[in-house]
């Protein structure tokens, strides 16, 4: 199988990595030291999205918001220059159900087939390939690209058999992951509050009934002195929560923690937080200036 990866970020390329393994890979992302560092390792490097899809027998995008999936897809040289009847198209990025649902029925018209298949598990996951894909696609759609699927995640999990049903999904996850990374710094902003080592007390929680993997993965990093690595960006959950709002207003849904989650990440990006490591969060809680 030919694969062509769209998108080589923080997620896109340890994923890329992984699919590398078992097949031949092209790669395109505007930043040219991602793709330099992948074609070190046996990819090929695109100029365009376009140029990397032509001859693929699977595109795989994974691009951070609505309109940088616009522009890999329907962009000048996007990936819709190089499709063929018989390309099918992976939409592994998080961007909400009407963006996806729209995007799908546009790749179709072009002859190609779609799966909906956003990833839940962060960075630490895509290095080791134990994502979860919340899949939305026909089910003989999908089963032709689960073994490619399968090298970038442990479960995959067919959520419906439209294009959307995936994101439908994701913004649960992301409800849930949005109010839970805000809880966790408070949580452990509380505890240096009230003279405790905040260290300690993660170390003891963690394995609790107030466990979660927001807590697991990012306390750690909360708790860092200096810059922590950026993995996954405040701005990330800026869109992540304003999509799930968006959503929920549509579906007439009442959604008061991540109304306030949001809210917190907003401000914490126009507080200049908004490109650093989302477990930044925990200094919306500090109250010395931010």
């Amino acid at each position: 199988m030919r694969v062509a990866f769209v998108g080589v970020g923080a997620m896109g390329m340890p994923m890329a990595r992984l699919v590398m393994r078992r097949h031949p890979v092209t790669v395109f992302d505007p930043d040219s030291a991602r793709t330099a560092e992948l074609a070190a390792e046996g990819a090929g490097v695109a100029g365009s999205a376009a140029e990397a899809v032509r001859g693929a027998d699977t595109a795989v995008v994974m691009v951070a918001t609505p309109a940088q999936l616009e522009q890999a897809l329907f962009g000048a040289d996007g990936v819709h220059g190089g499709l063929a009847a018989h390309t099918t198209v992976v939409l592994m990025s998080s961007v909400g159900v009407d963006c996806v649902v729209d995007a799908g029925l546009r790749l179709e018209a072009l002859g190609a087939r779609v799966v909906d298949a956003p990833v839940t598990g962060g960075a630490v996951r895509a290095v080791t390939g134990e994502l979860t894909v919340l899949a939305g696609a026909a089910p003989e759609v999908l089963d032709e690209v689960r073994p490619l699927l399968e090298l970038m995640a442990a479960r995959i999990a067919h959520c419906g058999d439209r294009v959307g049903d995936g994101q439908a999904v994701k913004l649960v996850n992301q409800l849930l992951c949005s109010v839970h990374l805000a809880a966790a710094g408070e949580a452990l902003q509380f505890a240096r509050a009230l003279g405790l080592d905040p260290e300690q007390v993660l170390a003891t929680i963690e394995s609790g009934a107030a466990s979660s993997f927001m807590l697991s993965d990012r306390g750690p990093r909360m708790l860092k002195d200096g810059t922590t690595p950026v993995r996954s960006a405040i701005d990330i959950f800026v869109k992540d929560s304003s999509l799930v709002l968006a959503a929920a207003r549509e579906a007439g849904a009442v959604t008061p923690l991540t109304e306030q989650a949001a809210e917190l990440f907003s401000r914490a990006s126009h507080q200049g937080l908004g490109r650093d490591d989302d477990s930044s969060v925990i200094r919306m809680f500090q109250k010395e200036p931010h």
